[in-house]
């Protein structure tokens, strides 16, 4: 996976970068993204965001999270224009009208999303979880025990979704139908699928807890890791860009 190239020769810049300056890098562009208000600048920061998925290979993978977040963030978008009735009018409405401010902020809410999806989804993927608890317990001073609940609660959400697909697909060999009934049904259909759910998460999550105590887990300390996490010129060029585009966000 392309995750693990991380520190390799071949890899890109954005793979060999420390891992707690990657998931500090897309927390600020996050913040930049949500603290700027002008769409030229959330423009700029989703391009910045794009080109950084396409230095390292994962600019088609980028965008497919992108049009997801887009077609989330529409939603929000369109209850945007049917409540920001300023502007000049483009379409009359019963109880108002579409005016151009409202789109206007429709138009910056999506890219604003999306724009913010997108740094975390290229820290997350092109980083080992384990590095980055890693390096929050050794740089950070992070207690292990809590590093440790972070990146198993995270491994936890891809098991609980496929548990949860393949109990569907359980009722549906069944003669359950999901999809001819409405949103309102269907969460009351899906309700009593969620104790098998319950049962299988209790049962992953105390072998797993029996597995990490015969691993000598309670032994685990801030000097049981045998990797370091130094920062080098590219860790501190990326710091100060993050730094600057967060500060232009709040001022721009």
């Amino acid at each position: 996976m392309t995750g693990f190239l991380e520190y390799s020769a071949g890899a890109s810049a954005l793979h060999r970068m420390n891992p707690l300056v990657k998931l500090f890098g897309a927390t600020a562009l996050a913040l930049a993204c949500f603290l700027a208000s002008g769409l030229p600048l959330l423009l700029a920061l989703l391009a910045l965001g794009l080109a950084l998925a396409a230095s390292c290979g994962l600019l088609a993978r980028a965008l497919r999270v992108g049009l997801a977040v887009l077609a989330f963030s529409a939603v929000l978008a369109t209850l945007q224009v049917l409540t920001t009735p300023e502007g000049a009018a483009l379409l009359p409405l019963p109880f108002g009208y579409v005016g151009t401010v409202g789109v206007q902020r429709a138009c910056a809410t999506m890219v604003r999303l999306v724009a913010a999806a997108i740094p975390f989804y290229l820290a997350f993927t092109v980083t080992k979880l384990t590095d980055i608890t890693d390096a929050a317990v050794k740089v950070l001073r992070v207690p292990y025990r809590y590093a440790f609940t972070f990146a198993s609660a995270v491994r936890f959400v891809p098991l609980f979704l496929n548990d949860m697909s393949a109990v569907m697909e359980a009722q549906m060999a069944r003669g359950v139908s999901f999809d001819d009934v409405g949103p309102v049904r269907k969460v009351g259909m899906m309700a009593p699928l969620c104790v098998p759910l319950l049962v299988s998460s209790v049962r992953k999550i105390n072998s797993s807890a029996i597995a990490a105590e015969l691993r000598g887990f309670n032994l685990r300390t801030r000097a049981s890791g045998y990797r370091s996490y130094p920062l080098g010129a590219l860790d501190g060029v990326a710091l100060a860009t993050c730094a600057a585009l967060l500060v232009a966000g709040a001022l721009l």
